[in-house]
């Protein structure tokens, strides 16, 4: 395999290369067809790059898995065979599952294409999760005042850092929305500026700009001559000129918190829980945060809240011996 299949077990390698012809001989094996198909998938039926990347790393792996043990025809595949995958699977529970609605997803796609005659995965239970409490590291309101405080804003890395967090605080925005914006995502209507954020599913969601949001990214675009007029240039710029990705906005808060004296573990959706308990202490809806953030359902917002963190540490404490 080469390029972007032979990458698939490293995905910050993975690019949507249409010319790749080299496919897992267990897919070839089974005829051209399904070569055609294996690559429509990824390509023409996932849409979003990052669910295509988890996807192909996700079967790619399955498959060699398959291989190695003897299958080299897909329609050798059994549900006892997958359950055996899933069962030696040393990820956590939610890459375990990640992985089998990968394949499931796959088997579905081959099967309509008649690739398959029928999908060996969809019988296969994957480990049950039950969240009431997100893992997001998140922080307090006063953490976050000190993470800002501490970047040095008399650069324009500074100047841009600051401001990027400040946007995903100010509007628990995902990562990927934010690094994906274009100048003209940052608009004015009226009096109030608004962030045009690209959420998943492809959808729009528009969200008003807090003032102090606002501030942030108005002292970045004056340091770093953006011009409103360039309307379809990224907004978010490595000192290079390219686009800032998520990657290189994870090692920038990793470094960041570790100038403020906070802990390692911060990473990009920090931002989103932090903003949400923020909101959420200052008496605002659950509801309402819900919309703001863009989740479908209030189930989703709740596990980014931590209101209840600190209680139950005041009453840990409560137990004097």
């Amino acid at each position: 395999m080469n390029n972007e299949l032979s990458a698939a077990k490293n995905p910050n390698q993975i690019t949507a290369n249409w010319h790749v012809r080299n496919i897992p001989s267990i897919i070839t094996a089974t005829g051209s067809h399904a070569g055609e198909k294996f690559l429509e998938f990824f390509f023409a039926s996932i849409r979003n790059l990052n669910t295509r990347k988890a996807y192909m790393c996700a079967t790619i792996q399955f498959l060699d898995y398959m291989e190695k043990n003897g299958i080299s025809d897909l329609k050798q595949i059994r549900p006892l065979m997958v359950a055996a995958y899933i069962e030696q699977h040393n990820g956590s529970k939610q890459t375990v599952k990640q992985h089998l609605s990968a394949i499931r997803n796959l088997f579905d796609y081959l099967v309509i294409a008649h690739v398959m005659d029928n999908n060996p995965a969809i019988s296969v239970k994957g480990p049950k999760m039950t969240y009431v409490r997100g893992k997001t590291p998140a922080l307090t309101s006063h953490e976050a005042r000190q993470l800002l405080d501490s970047i040095d804003i008399s650069k324009p890395i500074g100047i841009r850092d600051r401001a990027l967090i400040g946007v995903m605080v100010y509007s628990f925005a995902r990562i990927s929305a934010v690094v994906s914006m274009n100048i003209e995502d940052y608009y004015p209507e009226g009096k109030r500026s608004f962030f045009r954020l690209h959420e998943k599913g492809g959808k729009m969601h528009i969200v008003p700009v807090h003032h102090t949001a606002e501030e942030y990214i108005d002292e970045y675009m004056t340091a770093w001559n953006l011009n409103a007029e360039s309307r379809k240039s990224p907004l978010w710029l490595t000192k290079n000129g390219n686009r800032f990705d998520r990657r290189e906005a994870w090692a920038m808060i990793k470094r960041r918190a570790v100038k403020a004296g906070l802990s390692p573990s911060l990473c990009n959706h920090t931002f989103r829980a932090t903003g949400i308990t923020a909101y959420l202490e200052n008496n605002g809806t659950l509801e309402k945060a819900q919309a703001i953030a863009a989740h479908a359902s209030t189930k989703t917002t709740k596990l980014y809240d931590r209101r209840n963190d600190q209680l139950s540490l005041d009453e840990i404490e409560r137990i004097i011996i």
